[in-house]
């Protein structure tokens, strides 16, 4: 009882930390639960992801608040209403493909080949992502839509969701940070409606909320250093794809031994 709660713990941390980090929380839980030989279920995975929903809410509660009251204010030209316009556009579609094809990304969850092959594309995209290949440009809803195509990709496990829209977005010509924090900005309506999808007329067990509450914490703080001091370049994306490439090599591996 005692290793499956370090285990779940620990768990928790990890979503934290990667689900913010361009390297695949969904790729790591998959790792982590086989390293651990741990399974804490649907509800603890939709506990995880509630509670990293959480601090991205937080962290961009003003842009959040903005958007909504500029759109009941019905200023139809306010930026941020036009924020909100892209990130609507961005979503939609992961939303047509995840409902079509809901049965075969579960299944892919279940595949450490294809956890593999995650990680090996979303180092690559990382790499294309660091490369100053259209100049620079602002986002519009023609980029937000093509980001949000990217973000289709990271139905499968190990294909970082954060990872190949920032990358999408500074290979449009963003400016770091502010692809960073339309990809933070994206995944609110991604992850909320994937969790309610899950849970339906269901309720979140109260014993996991101890999950949720170690995700926030620690998703917030990871988005902090992350938005402030360390994806402040295109360039630290390298780094990142390195590491996505090598956990591809060393999944690869363990699965050929």
């Amino acid at each position: 009882m005692e290793f499956a709660l370090i285990s779940a713990l620990l768990i928790a941390v990890v979503q934290g930390l990667t689900e913010w980090i361009p390297v695949s929380s969904s790729g790591h839980l998959v790792v982590f639960e086989r390293i651990f030989s741990y399974s804490g279920g649907l509800m603890f995975d939709v506990a995880l992801h509630f509670g990293t929903l959480m601090a991205v809410f937080v962290y961009f509660g003003k842009d959040v608040v903005g958007i909504v009251e500029d759109f009941l204010r019905r200023d139809w030209k306010s930026d941020n209403v036009r924020l909100g316009g892209m990130l609507v556009v961005a979503t939609i579609p992961a939303v047509i493909v995840g409902f079509l094809f809901r049965g075969l990304f579960e299944v892919a969850f279940t595949s450490l080949s294809v956890v593999a092959l995650g990680f090996g594309v979303t180092g690559i995209a990382l790499f294309i992502g660091s490369l100053d290949l259209m100049g620079k440009g602002k986002i519009s809803y023609g980029r937000a839509f093509w980001i949000g195509c990217a973000q289709v990709l990271a139905l499968f496990p190990g294909i970082s969701r954060s990872g190949v829209t920032m990358s999408s977005g500074m290979m449009f010509g963003l400016k770091a940070n502010d692809a960073v924090k339309f990809s933070f900005l994206m995944s609110i309506p991604v992850i909320f409606g994937a969790n309610i999808l899950v849970v339906g007329n269901n309720r979140l067990p109260s014993e996991l909320i101890w999950a949720a509450l170690v995700a926030f914490f620690v998703g917030l703080l990871t988005i902090h250093i992350l938005y402030k001091f360390i994806l402040t370049s295109k360039k630290r994306l390298r780094w990142f794809g390195v590491y996505c490439l090598l956990l591809a090599l060393g999944v690869g591996g363990y699965l050929l031994i």
